[in-house]
């Protein structure tokens, strides 16, 4: 199984970013699909997630981050996304995505390598 994330980048605040993530080894229908993000000096944080297809689709997202953040998964490409509008210097972190099967929904198996996220003032 391997969770490949990229697309951070240096960007400023106001800007965006795209962050994907895809998932080769693993059944992505089967599976719901997180991003989370660490700060330095701080413990890793949930940010949002999107559950399968079948299950309605659904998404969830931290308070810190709702109405600017969104989840969105690509089942032809087993790839899920992290859209980030206006992003703000208290978003730099590295952010991961994350697996879990759909009858272990909080539990993540799996996790990506990270990318980082640096916004600037």
């Amino acid at each position: 199984v391997q969770l490949q994330a990229s697309g951070g980048g240096l960007v400023q605040a106001g800007g965006s970013l795209r962050l994907s993530c895809a998932a080769s080894g693993l059944p992505f229908s089967s599976y719901n699909m997180g991003w989370f993000r660490q700060a330095p000096g701080k413990e890793r944080e949930f940010v949002g997630d999107a559950a399968v297809s079948w299950r309605g689709g659904s998404t969830s997202y931290a308070d810190s981050v709702k109405g600017r953040f969104t989840i969105s998964r690509d089942s032809t490409k087993n790839t899920v996304y992290l859209q980030m509008n206006s992003l703000k210097p208290e978003d730099t972190a590295v952010y991961y995505c994350a697996a879990a099967q759909t009858t272990t929904p909080s539990s993540y198996s799996y996790w990506g390598q990270g990318t980082q996220v640096t916004v600037s003032s």
